[in-house]
């Protein structure tokens, strides 16, 4: 039997949190099993009930969404952080994603939005919104820098892979273009995550970016 998905929800806003788990919490496939007000007690609850996922408001007093986000990463890289925000700002984007978030939604996404979003994090689909991959790009150009770590050498199939990853092609859909089994591309996708020291699809795109092995979305 399929386990549901241990989520959180983090925001300081209780009519936000109560939309949000009226939204979701009807899935069979989901299970809420917290809810935080601010980011310190989004940590508390993650280190305490080791979530699959963390919906997380990016303001919030005591602690803040993108700093809640960095340890909760540090406790479990494995636990999904979706970010859940009414701002469209391309800044908190770009630390969003440095913070360790895999998706940057907006609060006026529908129900169909976020719960897609959950669906395609737990099956590390996640991807880049396009809207705001330029602005993340341009971001990464004027630093000079990604997000740390070693890199290894991605195969020419490798870096195919990673140029439809950043298109926003799920692993179904990446095995039917190159003409292999599905079962081989996550075999692909887990030597780039590897070989990129990363633990995501999100992280994977934005790391290629900085190395420049990805210039348009396209590698």
């Amino acid at each position: 039997m399929k386990t549901a998905t241990r989520v959180i929800i983090a925001d300081d806003h209780e009519l936000a949190r109560s939309g949000l788990q009226t939204m979701i919490g009807s899935e069979r496939s989901i299970e809420i099993v917290g809810l935080a007000s601010n980011g310190r007690e989004a940590v508390s609850l993650t280190r305490e009930l080791r979530p699959d996922l963390v919906l997380m408001d990016l303001r919030m007093p005591d602690l803040d969404g993108l700093s809640a986000t960095r340890q909760i990463k540090e406790i479990d890289p494995r636990i999904v952080v979706i970010v859940v925000t009414m701002y469209e700002n391309p800044q908190y984007f770009f630390e969003a994603i440095q913070a360790g978030a895999a998706s940057y939604l907006l609060k006026d996404a529908s129900q169909t939005d976020i719960l897609r979003a959950i669906r395609q994090a737990m099956h590390n689909e996640t991807t880049l919104s396009p809207k705001l991959l330029p602005h993340l790009m341009r971001r990464i150009a004027i630093d000079g820098k990604g997000l740390g770590g070693g890199v290894g050498r991605l195969t020419e199939r490798e870096r195919e892979v990673l140029g439809l990853l950043a298109q926003g092609l799920s692993n179904r859909e990446i095995a039917e273009k190159i003409v292999v089994t599905e079962g081989t591309v996550k075999v692909h996708v887990s030597n780039i995550f590897s070989k990129l020291d990363v633990s995501d699809r999100t992280q994977a795109v934005v790391r290629a970016i900085s190395l420049g092995l990805i210039l348009s979305g396209v590698a």
